[in-house]
């Protein structure tokens, strides 16, 4: 007499902790526990607290944008233009920093740059219908391109000392204001997607626009919604990184974008839109600021890492229809 095959327990069906022992954002959470472990064997340099503090700038302006283009995802669009902004917002701030303007005129200056960047690929993409990659790239050319017509070959430097207080300055101990922003932004965006209204439209956008719609959801005012978010955190992104390095360039965050989208992948969110969370983003940053500062510890040079950053997109991407396949 042959043994019965035992019931399998749906997932839905599950304890809450044993669905999130099976979560990805749990299996991130062991991956970057590994390479925290990892790092404190390879270098003796690794735990020093000020070091760690160091290794967060590695992440904290990315993950800012990260937390917007999470959201913008998984409502089924996406923004490659994000680095562009940075350059342009950073080219303004200069631009007004060598007329005199003192710092909250130049903050204000970074954000309200980000935000009509981000107005005007939303008005683009939700207000004109066109696609969202396609217009991304186009803007991804012409911001930067406008920085490197005002700036050319040239940089602004010589920013007040009390400007350097949003990228270098610290909150309480080894704990960075870029560190507190983080944070602070982190829960904001965690309680916006999923603990208000605003977010279940989010999702219900990402997994079926046309149902959204018929349902009686302002579809294209969501999505020029999160043009804005993602371009005002990229205003920010900007303050903090000008303000950290204290020059401005046209090349200024060159590549962030990949990163951004890198971040916002690995946490778990599907770049097909419908699905993803914040706290997955969160520990995205976190795995991918432990394993660029350990390998910059090891003295990896720098286009090793941005190999590491490109094969770590693709394999986080191939991933879920590789263990599809190894399970038919």
């Amino acid at each position: 007499m042959s043994t019965p095959t035992p019931r399998q327990i749906p997932d839905r069906l599950a304890s809450p902790l044993a669905r999130r022992l099976k979560s990805w954002e749990a299996l991130l959470l062991a991956v970057a526990i590994a390479i925290f472990i990892a790092n404190s064997i390879a270098s003796p340099y690794f735990l020093d607290p000020w070091n760690l503090s160091d290794a967060s700038f590695n992440f904290t302006e990315k993950a800012m944008i990260a937390f917007a283009m999470a959201m913008l995802i998984i409502a089924g669009d996406i923004d490659l233009s994000v680095a562009s902004i940075i350059a342009l917002c950073s080219t303004v701030m200069g631009v007004a920093m060598m007329a005199g303007a003192p710092v909250w005129v130049l903050v204000g200056l970074g954000l309200g740059t980000g935000l009509l960047c981000g107005a005007f690929n939303g008005l683009l993409v939700a207000g004109m219908g066109l696609p969202s990659i396609v217009v991304t790239i186009g803007t991804m050319s012409l911001f930067r391109g406008i920085s490197y017509i005002v700036l050319g070959d040239g940089a602004f430097t010589g920013y007040p000392s009390d400007f350097s207080w949003f990228g270098q300055g610290y909150v309480w101990w080894v704990f960075s204001v870029e560190l507190a922003l983080f944070a602070a932004l982190a829960v904001m965006f965690g309680l916006l997607l999923h603990g208000t209204s605003f977010g279940r439209t989010v999702y219900a956008i990402g997994n079926n626009a046309t149902a959204a719609r018929f349902s009686g959801i302002r579809v294209d005012r969501v999505r020029f919604i999160l043009f804005l978010l993602t371009g005002v955190m990229s205003g920010l992104a900007a303050v903090c990184l000008t303000s950290r390095l204290g020059s401005t360039r046209p090349s200024i965050a060159t590549g962030f974008e990949l990163e951004v989208v890198t971040m916002v992948v690995l946490g778990g969110v599907n770049i097909l839109g419908g699905s993803g969370s914040i706290p997955g983003v969160v520990i995205a940053a976190l795995v991918m600021g432990l394993v660029t500062f350990g390998l910059g510890l090891l003295n990896v040079p720098g286009i090793v890492m941005s190999i590491i950053v490109g094969l770590l997109l693709i394999g986080v991407i191939a991933l879920p229809r590789l263990w599809a396949m190894w399970r038919k």
